[in-house]
This record gives structure tokens, C-alpha cells and sequence, in this order.
């Protein structure tokens, strides 16, 4: 069994609903993990769109949201999961320099979300709000499983 995350919100390469988007309520969707490896101490979450600011001619990755040393034992990320997360987690930053959760918005196409999970082998130490580059350098050689959901968005008004 491998390590696993799912949403009762979409399936993969399925289109994400508005509700979780910045036409829609801009809410964290609900996630579920599964099949953590019992050697894992901690789980980190990173969000990013490797399509911006257009899939046509992608030039950069946007993060959405990063959150690490989410306990091996939590079953996901409940809708709306809000900040902090809880059980001693925390938030990086994102794009938009914030740390909280920052949903789908994309200038132009359909867009890919990578929902990336990973189980580490260890809890990291207090990186104070890191960007994905830094939080995937800290993980660096922690790494034991990783599983990714991608979901897909395109603003209703774009072409």
C-alpha cells in the first residue's frame, strides 16, 4: 500500500469547483490521507500550479499553500481548514506572501493544482513561514513515500 490523498471535492485531473477557487468562496477543499508509512514522524502539504501564468508558456510555479509537520496520525485537511492547521503543524508562505491557504485563480487556460503530500522521517524544526524552495530543501533526504491529487481549474469567464 502507498501513501495516498484524495478529496471528496474532486478526483484526479478533475475540474475543481468553484467553491474552493477565488471565484468562489476561496476555502481549503477537505483532503484525505491514507496509508502513511509507520516510519513517517511528520507530513508535509504543498499546493503549487506549474502552469503560470499560462499553459500555453508556463514560466513559473505559484504556490498556494505549504504546511509542514502535520502529524502522521491526522486523516487529511478538513473544507475550510482555516490557520493554524493544529496538532503543531505549520504554514509556509505562498505566491501571494501570505501563509494560508490561496485557491485556484488562474490568468488565462486550465490550469493544473499538484495537492502534494509527503511522509518524512522526521519533524522539521520551526522554519518560520518558508517558501516551498526552502521547506523542500529542509526535506531534503526525509522523504520516505509521496503521493500527489492534481486537480484542474479555468476561471469560468476565460477562454
Amino acid at each position: 500500500m502507498t501513501l495516498s490523498i484524495t478529496s471528496t471535492a474532486f478526483g484526479h485531473m478533475e475540474h475543481i469547483p468553484v467553491r474552493y477557487t477565488c471565484e468562489g468562496k476561496d476555502i481549503s477543499p477537505p483532503l484525505s490521507f491514507s496509508n502513511v508509512p509507520q516510519q513517517a514522524k511528520s507530513l508535509v502539504l504543498i499546493v503549487d500550479d506549474p502552469d503560470a501564468p499560462d499553459p500555453a508558456a508556463p514560466k513559473m510555479t505559484w504556490v498556494h499553500w505549504v504546511i509542514y509537520n502535520i502529524p502522521p496520525y491526522v486523516g487529511g485537511v478538513e473544507e475550510d481548514a482555516g490557520s493554524p492547521i493544529g496538532g503543531g503543524a505549520l504554514e509556509g508562505e505562498n505566491s501571494w506572501k501570505r501563509t494560508a491557504y490561496g485557491g485556484p485563480c488562474p490568468p488565462v487556460g486550465r490550469h493544473r493544482y499538484f495537492f502534494k503530500l509527503y511522509a518524512l522521517d522526521t519533524t522539521l524544526p520551526d522554519l518560520h513561514h518558508p517558501s516551498e524552495a526552502q521547506l523542500e530543501r529542509a526535506m531534503k533526504g526525509h522523504v520516505v513515500a509521496q503521493a500527489t491529487l492534481i486537480g484542474t481549474y479555468q476561471k469560468q469567464h476565460s477562454q
